[in-house]
């Protein structure tokens, strides 16, 4: 069989500013002809590029001519570690998550105080109550939130949420505040927990964090969903852009049966691979949310 390879230039545009240009390219295909969405995913890839914008491929042509590259060997999985990391908020009485979504309420079940006329002296306990909505502080999206069919808390599988291999693809400083696809393009998410850390956590707690937050775009959502992530976390206000009534990154992945966490914080003190991540809610029947506590845990 006649080995083709495809010959092509290219220009690369990030969203932080600047580009980079390559002029008679070659890459082994397999078949007769790629497309050039296909070969702008071969390019991010095999040069790992971060915070793409645009990839725009120029002169294209297939040559016949033998294949320079065997298979590429896979990259080992990095062993647990013993440092973790917390990646939650903290959630506190009459915090806001959400504007329109009404703060939790904390206060005393049995306080104390209370307690020391039912047990013998010198014993005593606190009971607290919770009220709150699911979304609050750092939560996980089970399909239930978007599909009436989806499975909920209680069905979860904890293979999707525990102890996940675990990825971040950096995007803060980003001008444009759509994250496409092509942000993830350099990086292997089959099977992972992907991690986007945009660096909007600073703004917790204050205006300016439920205002033009950074968020994917319906093509980065297929794009993961594709390519087989396992689950999907940001720190950001909302996985979606939310000036729009349609919510199109939590239907594809939610789908798909991708969880969802976000309102995460501290991405930015993780490696970008070669740790375990965790997130996982409370089995809750008839609920598709509810708050997390997500950590990472790290070589020592």
């Amino acid at each position: 069989m006649t080995e083709k390879r495809v010959c092509f230039d290219f220009e690369v545009s990030f969203t932080n500013g600047g580009g980079v240009q390559g002029q008679d390219f070659r890459l082994d295909i397999e078949g007769d002809d790629i497309d050039d969405a296909e070969l702008a995913r071969y390019v991010i890839a095999d040069l790992r590029l971060l915070m793409v914008s645009e990839v725009r491929i120029l002169n294209k042509r297939i040559i016949e001519e033998r294949h320079k590259r065997g298979e590429a060997a896979a990259a080992p999985v990095a062993a647990p570690g013993t440092r973790l990391i917390d990646l939650s908020h903290v959630i506190e009485a009459g915090m806001i998550t959400y504007k329109g979504l009404p703060a939790p309420l904390i206060c005393d079940h049995l306080s104390r105080e209370a307690s020391r006329g039912i047990y013998a002296e010198g014993t005593e306990f606190q009971i607290d109550r919770i009220e709150l909505v699911g979304n609050t502080g750092t939560y996980l999206d089970t399909p239930y939130h978007r599909y009436a069919d989806g499975h909920d808390l209680a069905d979860l599988p904890l293979a999707r949420v525990a102890d996940c291999e675990g990825v971040v693809v950096r995007v803060e400083g980003a001008v444009d505040r759509a994250i496409d696809w092509m942000a993830f393009g350099a990086t292997e998410v089959r099977d992972k927990a992907v991690l986007v850390h945009t660096g909007w956590d600073r703004h917790w707690r204050t205006d300016q964090y439920f205002e033009g937050h950074p968020h994917l775009t319906e093509a980065a959502a297929v794009y993961l969903r594709d390519q087989g992530a396992r689950l999907v976390g940001i720190d950001s206000f909302n996985i979606d852009n939310v000036s729009e009534n349609t919510r199109p990154v939590h239907s594809v992945l939610l789908g798909a049966g991708i969880p969802i966490v976000e309102h995460m914080t501290r991405l930015g003190e993780l490696p970008e691979s070669g740790f375990r991540f965790s997130a996982v809610p409370p089995k809750v029947r008839h609920m598709g949310t509810f708050p997390v506590r997500p950590w990472a845990m790290l070589p020592g």
